[in-house]
């Protein structure tokens, strides 16, 4: 079961499906984010100075050059996850490669934020033509993507930017093909150290299309 209750709840009311199963990350995966948040965050009198892998940390008050505390850099993303339709766009690609599947595999989005944006989220999605069920969750992922998998032991492919998430399910489901896919690759060089065994990183859409594919069947 999923270790976040909710996440769990969402997951049982998906019909049961024996399809190979394709989940996927959302921001920077599906919807770009590390490129309008900036932009985003100006609007709101901050920069944002990426010189780690963190949002937290890095983000500065123009007014004093001083930087923000992390509460309000917590609430500057929430804000954001609340107007993210005027913001986010589509990664390049990736509809072009869903749609490529055929309706051969499941496709499910599973994204790390508040449940409370899951509704301005799924109309976003919908606009943009993006009609993949939208799971949320505010704990690790493997869980989840075990249970989604359920006990038939089909193909599992997994695609997101974060180490974190993609060593979660490399632990939760051993025999998962992992995908780490980043829609701005100029950050990879900000990436801490971590174990890529049995993780395959993708240049975009069009290279992650193939080898998910391949590693589905489909």
């Amino acid at each position: 079961m999923s270790d976040d209750p909710e996440t769990a709840r969402q997951i049982a009311e998906l019909a049961l499906d024996d399809r190979p199963l394709l989940v996927l990350d959302v921001d920077d995966v599906v919807l770009e984010f590390i490129r309008p948040l900036p932009r985003y965050l100006a609007s709101q009198g901050l920069e944002l100075r990426l010189e780690t892998f963190h949002i937290h940390g890095n983000v500065f008050d123009v007014a004093t050059n001083e930087p923000v505390a992390a509460e309000r850099v917590s609430a500057a993303i929430d804000a954001f996850f609340a107007v993210q339709a005027d913001w986010q766009e589509m990664t390049e690609g990736v509809a072009e490669a869903l749609a490529s599947f055929g309706g051969r595999a499941e496709i499910v989005l599973l994204t790390m934020m508040p449940h409370q944006h899951r509704t301005a989220r799924r109309a976003h999605l919908d606009r943009l033509g993006l009609p993949y069920p939208l799971l949320t969750t505010g704990m690790p992922k493997g869980p989840a993507i075990a249970m989604l998998r359920g006990e038939k032991g089909r193909p599992v492919a997994f695609v997101d930017d974060l180490p974190r998430n993609l060593l979660s399910a490399r632990e939760s489901v051993p025999d998962a093909s992992l995908f780490h896919l980043m829609a701005d690759n100029s950050i990879r060089a900000l990436l801490p150290p971590f174990d890529p065994q049995g993780i395959m990183a993708v240049a975009d859409w069009n290279d992650a299309r193939r080898k998910i594919a391949e590693a589905l069947g489909v």
